[in-house]
């Protein structure tokens, strides 16, 4: 199988998005890297980490990246296919850690531009639900909404997830 260079799989919460990204790139008989952006700050989301990593295997290669992508995705070599999981929680760090989000994002989708292998971003589409109550909530879900329109952009493939279901919207 060809995988594009940059495919992007967008889809809700527990919509499968993470698991067909996976078969995507399973799939295509080259070595697997995986870079990991989720951090376990309680039991709940260590929980969903090991479930992640159990339901992977041993055959990907893994780096931790919570916020430094582009160093992750120049570790990529040339005849792999690299999964990162996810664009989402990548941005959560970056609002946490006060970074200047236009200038990340920049980095990011520089380097996805340069990493020698095709890569599939999984992100989670959230502005399908209501409007948050919140200020750090509606700041967020706008970033988010900012950094996927930016990303379908710049992607060659751009897959909707739901249900465990794909629909190919570019």
């Amino acid at each position: 199988m060809t995988l594009p260079q940059f495919t992007l799989v967008i889809g809700g919460a527990g919509s499968g998005k993470s698991t067909y990204a996976e078969r995507l790139l399973t799939d295509t008989a080259r070595p697997l890297l995986y870079i990991a952006t989720g951090q376990a700050y309680d039991a709940e989301m260590a929980a969903k980490i090991a479930s992640h990593r159990d339901r992977r295997g041993a055959q990907w290669r893994t780096i931790e990246a919570p916020l430094d992508l582009p160093a992750a995705l120049s570790q990529a070599k040339p005849g792999e296919a690299v999964l990162l999981d996810c664009a989402t929680l990548w941005l959560t760090n970056q609002l946490f850690s006060d970074n200047d989000l236009s200038a990340e994002e920049d980095a990011l989708l520089a380097a996805l531009v340069a990493c020698p292998a095709p890569v599939v971003v999984v992100t989670n589409e959230v502005g399908a639900g209501i409007v948050p109550e919140n200020a750090l909530a509606r700041r967020f879900r706008t970033a988010q909404g900012a950094l996927n329109q930016r990303l379908a952009a710049q992607a060659n493939s751009v897959i909707a997830v739901m249900a465990g279901l794909p629909l190919v919207l570019k």
